[in-house]
């Protein structure tokens, strides 16, 4: 018996390295400085880089008052196996997609998943336009935004986001630096405020809501350094149509290896935040009794000029994604002040906190 599992661990780690090779031989395009982002074109796919995800998270209101925070994730990835196989069979593209509802009522965060292969009719991912779907999970571009429908095991989400901001070129026009190397980026744009309507389903029962969301769209073939181990990001939507979008970078130590951001002003005028001008420092913690993993879950960010404190909608918004990408990691809702007087509301994500987070 010990020989057998002897065995299979070693032909298991042989094709582990076989297919990292593989993947390691794969012509993955760089992101270039001074590549001119193309709209309408690249809001949808871009299925020869390696890593893209849309990623929709808001704050959702009730009739009654009470509020619920909102997020849905697609991520399309080129593994680079097999890329010369003919037919519909050969998994040129993998597609996953994460769901989430944080509801200080029901006290933990309820969330699902989905993976499949393009093609075949099981999911997909197109390009020209934003319209990437798992079976009956779908995020699709509309006139002036998107729909998303998510049948998730104890939720459902029928959702319009229309946008009434421009949108928010992060970085160098949207070329985002994610580390100390010129390879370490990704494309990158934001769009904030963006007007929510729907129906969030519940135990069998529609609840009618209305709010506020965010999205970002990201692509990359190479985007964490091979110090890191994980980072923090937020995206609020500042009262009066501002934006703010900041990240820090950590290393295995957990001090700041890399950070930028996005400071957009109720004007429209947008600010690209230096790596000295981001700082995130804990002010809470808090320890999830399922992976024992711990979450700086409210922090005070140095965005430039401005001074933020986020206090979590609630404590346990930590996403087990075991089940699809093996990560897990704290994304929740989050109440943006500064100086003590609401500032917006938004989304804070912490990655890496259980061990270090691989995203290549």
């Amino acid at each position: 018996m010990r020989t057998g599992r002897r065995l299979a661990a070693a032909l298991a780690a042989a094709l582990a390295l076989a297919l990292a090779a593989a993947a390691a031989a794969v012509d993955y395009p760089p992101v270039t400085e001074g590549t001119a982002l193309r709209f309408p074109h690249d809001h949808g796919s871009h299925p020869r880089f390696r890593t893209e995800w849309w990623y929709v998270t808001g704050w959702l209101r009730a009739s009654d008052g009470s509020e619920r925070g909102m997020q849905i994730t697609f991520f399309r990835n080129r593994p680079g196996i097999a890329e010369d196989v003919p037919g519909a069979l050969a998994a040129r593209q993998l597609v996953f997609a994460h769901a989430a509802l944080a509801d200080p009522a029901n006290g933990r965060l309820l969330h699902d998943q989905r993976a499949a292969r393009a093609g075949l009719g099981l999911a997909d991912a197109r390009e020209g336009g934003t319209d990437v779907a798992i079976g009956d999970w779908s995020l699709k571009q509309t006139a002036n935004g998107y729909a998303a429908e998510i049948a998730a095991r104890e939720f459902r989400y029928s959702l319009t986001f229309e946008a009434r901001e421009p949108l928010m070129l992060n970085g160098d026009r949207g070329v985002s630096r994610k580390g100390p190397r010129r390879g370490e980026a990704s494309y990158y744009y934001s769009r904030p405020h963006l007007d929510v309507v729907g129906t969030v389903t519940v135990g069998g029962r529609a609840i009618g809501v209305r709010g506020e969301a965010w999205l970002d769209h990201e692509w990359s073939s190479e985007y964490l350094a091979p110090e890191a181990a994980g980072w923090d990001w937020i995206g609020i939507n500042i009262e009066g149509g501002g934006a703010l979008m900041a990240f820090r970078i950590r290393d295995k130590s957990g001090a700041k290896l890399w950070a930028g951001g996005t400071l957009r002003g109720p004007d429209r005028r947008a600010r690209v935040l230096a790596p000295e001008e981001v700082d995130f420092t804990p002010l809470k913690r808090w320890r999830s009794p399922r992976t024992r993993t711990e979450y700086p879950v409210a922090m005070r960010v140095r965005a430039g000029d401005l001074r933020v404190e986020l206090q979590p909608l609630m404590d346990d918004q930590e996403l087990d994604a075991r089940a699809s990408t093996g990560t897990v990691y704290w994304e929740g809702a989050v109440r943006a002040s500064a100086d003590g007087r609401p500032l917006g509301l938004g989304y804070l994500e912490l990655t890496g906190y259980g061990k270090p987070l691989k995203l290549q």
